[in-house]
């Protein structure tokens, strides 16, 4: 199911500092598309998918645990690194590169995703103002009155120093009425001209956002205004936020043919693998989430056959790797199913790291696997084979 792997780190990097963000489409099968753009840090191929370092660490594994999966470009959280001394910090080591011990390509996030989600959040023409949640029981900074407005957020993503930084915007609720989202998206537009006229470093990038909730319509008039403004990227913000599959591939499917074709497309917080095989059939080009590395923290495992729950008692006595074709570390070395299960009911970490270097690895594969399939012009075929096996195990 996948291909032979074919990154081109050899590839002269043709970047130059106010150059823009170069981006080839080097093929299409029906919508889905193949490509490649080039940051100040190097190569990134598309379709791609980003590992998620929230605060900048992916969660489990070390730098070269990620790059040896085949990554070339991982995300970072602008909201969890903006408070107390955490950018302070991050500049002080000269930006989340050298932080990260990371070569390669960082995204980092507006923060926007993080603050809407916030139960007392205020929302006004200059910003939002909030309190600091992290979600982990005794954080010193949990309470701590915090704001982030178009500036402040461009700011710390220039202090961060990450390749390509995103707009601040508003991401509505899915059941937002539509008199609201309209009016958001007004506001998240002219966020994104401030968000403009702030001053970034001479390697970064400025995606924009397109929202519009669940309605058709006003996507459409959001990617127009956007697709204006000629910058190096847009994202499709404002789904995988609880409306479901069928709700997300709609709006994917709508909006994605009206982005242009020449520029990078980035569909946010999306998935699981069956989420970005819809994606990149409509026509999307790079990825994040948190699904690989939180799901293996909770036993969870993917599969060309399925997702795995390596805690089930089936798997009590099983020598097997997860995947005996798999080539990343934890197959290749002969973790068996058993000794995965023994880690995870034992609370030994370790068993964590094995689980999601797999992950990250199944991820990349996948990717890779539409890339070939692209290049060849077979890719409807590669979908019908995918979904076959991948969902045999629940007779879908």
């Amino acid at each position: 199911m996948s291909e032979t792997r074919a990154i081109s780190d050899d590839v002269t990097n043709p970047w130059t500092p106010g150059g823009g963000l170069r981006f080839e489409l080097l093929a299409t099968s029906g919508k889905a598309r193949r490509g490649r753009f080039w940051s100040a840090h190097g190569l990134v191929d598309t379709p791609a998918f980003m590992p998620v370092g929230t605060q900048a660490a992916v969660k489990c594994v070390t730098p070269d645990q990620v790059a040896a999966t085949g990554a070339q470009v991982v995300l970072a959280n602008t909201y969890h690194l903006s408070l107390a001394d955490r950018t302070n910090m991050v500049e002080r080591h000269g930006g989340l590169h050298a932080l990260m011990a990371w070569k390669r390509t960082i995204l980092t996030d507006s923060g926007g995703f993080q603050v809407f989600s916030l139960p007392d959040r205020t929302i006004t023409e200059e910003g939002v103002t909030f309190r600091f949640r992290s979600g982990k029981k005794g954080d010193e900074d949990d309470g701590t009155p915090a704001s982030l407005s178009p500036e402040t957020s461009m700011d710390i993503q220039r202090r961060l120093g990450a390749d390509i930084v995103m707009a601040f915007d508003e991401c509505v609720e899915h059941t937002a009425p539509r008199e609201y989202v309209a009016e958001s998206l007004e506001r998240t537009l002219r966020w994104l001209k401030r968000c403009m006229a702030a001053p970034l470093s001479p390697h970064q990038h400025l995606f924009g956002i397109i929202q519009g909730g669940m309605d058709l319509e006003l996507r459409a008039r959001a990617t127009a205004q956007l697709s204006d403004l000629d910058l190096p990227g847009l994202a499709i913000g404002g789904v995988s936020v609880g409306e479901g599959h069928a709700a997300m591939v709609r709006i994917v499917a709508h909006t994605a043919p009206l982005m242009p074709a020449h520029k990078v497309r980035y569909l946010m917080g999306v998935g699981l693998p069956e989420d970005l095989v819809a994606s990149v059939e409509c026509g999307m080009d790079i990825h994040d989430c948190v699904i690989p590395t939180r799901y293996a923290r909770e036993g969870t495992v993917f599969t060309w056959d399925g997702k795995m729950r390596i805690q089930d008692k089936k798997f009590r006595k099983d020598r097997y790797a997860i995947d005996t074709a798999c080539t990343c570390y934890t197959c290749a070395s002969g973790f068996s199913r058993s000794y995965l299960r023994h880690l995870s009911f034992a609370g030994e970490t370790l068993g964590e790291t094995l689980m999601t270097i797999h992950n990250l690895h199944f991820y990349q594969r996948l990717m890779e696997a539409m890339r070939s399939a692209i290049s060849q012009d077979r890719f409807a075929a590669w979908i019908d084979a995918f979904r076959e096996r991948y969902f045999a195990r629940r007779g879908e």
